[in-house]
């Protein structure tokens, strides 16, 4: 059967009040448009990465060199997804935080006003983005150049999927779950026939 956009509905996924920018672990799921196939494919139980499937690992990698209050932790490429668990290990704002209060510049040495603090972590869904944007960039230069598939509109969902991991046994179960996805893909949820 193949996956129909029109029959899901979207609503927020997003635990409304939270500070997403503050130190903690994140379990990240990204769908790709329509649930194609892009990135390679499952035999026996593992995963084989084609070339867009070792792209999406490598940028995977450096979001640590792009937001370097984060640690990329557990990750798995499948066909049509991308599991992670992404660590932001900076508290989310400097305790100075007001955004009406400004410094006293002094304009006769060129100084200008700017807020007395500002948030220092880094907002997920900012990490998100620049992965999604630097993948789909990659992806389409392969298109022109290695002939990879082409995909309609856009390589990924519009929005993803997150689930903030409270406490180390949840880290344990989410870690095996993401370690064991290949093996489990006949009955995974995301599991698709491949186009």
């Amino acid at each position: 059967m193949k996956y129909n956009p029109k029959i899901h509905h979207r609503r927020s996924i997003r635990l409304k009040g939270y500070d997403y920018s503050q130190a903690g672990l994140y379990f990240v799921t990204i769908c790709c448009q329509n649930r194609e196939h892009f990135y390679g494919n499952i035999k026996n139980g593992k995963m084989n990465l084609n070339d867009a499937g070792k792209m999406i690992k490598k940028w995977y990698y450096e979001l640590e060199n792009k937001f370097p209050d984060i640690k990329c932790r557990e990750m798995v490429v499948m066909p049509n997804h991308f599991h992670c668990i992404i660590e932001n290990v900076t508290v989310g704002a400097d305790p100075r935080v007001c955004p009406n209060t400004t410094t006293n510049p002094n304009p006769s040495l060129g100084e200008q006003s700017k807020p007395l603090g500002e948030h220092i972590g880094s907002p997920l869904h900012c990490v998100v983005q620049w992965f999604k944007t630097m993948t789909t960039n990659e992806y389409i230069r392969n298109v022109k150049s290695n002939n990879w598939k082409r995909f309609d509109g856009k390589l990924w969902q519009r929005n993803y999927w997150e689930h903030i991991i409270r406490n180390e046994k949840a880290y344990f179960n989410i870690a095996n779950y993401i370690n064991k996805n290949p093996e489990n893909w006949v009955t995974d949820t995301l599991h698709s026939i491949e186009n």
